[in-house]
């Protein structure tokens, strides 16, 4: 069939056009996106040398098989029995800091299954963003971030700077209120519940399984899409609809997320 053979970046750019459109619409079809051909994808761009989860599968082993994996893993997905593995917990160096920083690194499969539902969620948010949100957006960075500053800086009227951080981020985001700000868009509840269940797979540490009732684990492909949600309807949504328009004079917030921040 003529819809079965349409490009994964097909189908997703139609999703985006809607999403654009129609700024108050929840999407209800959009699991069936998570197929073998989309899944093909999100393997071809993982790292080679990316480190293993608890499962210690690399890419070299998976893609030996790989049209029989990914149709097992496909099926496993739509019957709703893939359930995630909890993530390896590694230290690294905190940058500017003699502290260590916490790294969740998935599994094999888990990574695929993260990039397919992050790309999803990216071409229905994307639409949604502020302007002025720039950490880890496609074609956007920190450098683009301290232009646009500059130029507020140098040719408006500028009397205070705020220079803010959010301490534990990613660590501390709240599960029930991540669902919920995602509900405002998605109404298909296979990618929901699917959400829930990496935000609650819990973390391997030294041999131990430890719970994760909140918090987005740091080293997943899905966190940074999810941070930047939970900020939009959290923080740049409350500035441009509540704090901005009671403002006199101008204001504008250039938000960035944290350079550490590396997916695996």
């Amino acid at each position: 069939m003529l819809r079965n053979r349409e490009m994964v970046e097909t189908k997703l750019q139609r999703i985006a056009e809607k999403a654009r459109k129609e700024d108050e619409c929840r999407l209800t079809s959009l699991f069936h996106l998570m197929n073998e051909e989309m899944l093909r994808e999100c393997f071809q761009e993982l790292r080679k040398d990316a480190a293993s989860g608890i499962d210690k599968v690399t890419k070299k082993e998976y893609g030996e098989k790989l049209g029989e994996n990914l149709n097992a893993l496909v099926g496993k997905l739509h019957r709703m029995a893939y359930i995630p593995l909890p993530v390896r917990r590694v230290y690294i160096p905190k940058p500017g800091s003699s502290k260590n920083r916490p790294l969740g690194i998935p599994a094999l499969e888990d990574k695929l299954v993260q990039a397919g539902l992050t790309r999803i969620l990216s071409a229905i948010y994307e639409q949604d963003f502020i302007e002025d949100s720039y950490g880890f957006r496609p074609g956007r960075g920190c450098h683009d971030a301290l232009r646009a500053l500059s130029k507020e800086v140098e040719g408006c009227r500028v009397h205070y700077i705020v220079d803010a951080d959010i301490n534990g981020f990613f660590d501390n985001v709240d599960h029930d209120w991540m669902i919920r700000f995602l509900g405002h868009r998605i109404a298909d509840k296979r990618v929901l519940r699917y959400v829930n269940r990496f935000l609650k797979a819990g973390i391997i540490e030294e041999g131990k399984e430890i719970a994760s009732d909140k918090g987005t684990p740091q080293g997943g492909i899905i966190s940074p899409v999810l941070a930047n949600i939970y900020l939009h309807y959290s923080l740049d949504l409350w500035f441009t609809r509540v704090f901005q328009p009671g403002c006199f004079g101008q204001s504008c917030c250039r938000s960035h997320y944290p350079t550490g921040y590396c997916p695996q």
